[in-house]
């Protein structure tokens, strides 16, 4: 692999990671749609549609104790989304509901500066 192949991949990689990560090790995942997301999410959410969750996981975490963050518009679809994962064998996914609880949580679990 070229090195430049590398350090992008490299740099790529450092700059997601703070992304994903939120209050501690949780993860919080926006599965509504793409449309959805970009008119307003939590800050930290990576957008991964409710039907996708299961192949695209991996994207997040293969950790299986990470604590992850599902959140909707309404709780229906994170909680679809939820039962996926926990079928996949994720041991700590919580159903936040929909955007507006999921922006409270997030805000409340938000560490102090």
């Amino acid at each position: 692999m070229p090195r430049s192949v590398l350090r992008y991949a490299l740099l790529a990689l450092l700059l997601a990671a703070p992304a994903l990560a939120w209050a501690g090790d949780a993860y919080w995942i926006d599965v509504r749609t793409a449309e959805e997301y970009a008119a307003g999410h939590v800050s930290q959410a990576v957008n991964i549609p409710y039907e996708e969750i299961a192949q695209r996981i991996s994207e997040v975490t293969t950790e299986k104790d990470a604590e992850i963050y599902v959140y909707c518009r309404s709780g229906r679809r994170s909680g679809i989304a939820k039962a996926a994962l926990d079928e996949a064998g994720f041991t700590r996914v919580v159903n936040a509901g929909g955007l507006e609880d999921a922006l409270k949580k997030a805000a409340a679990a938000a560490p102090v500066h």
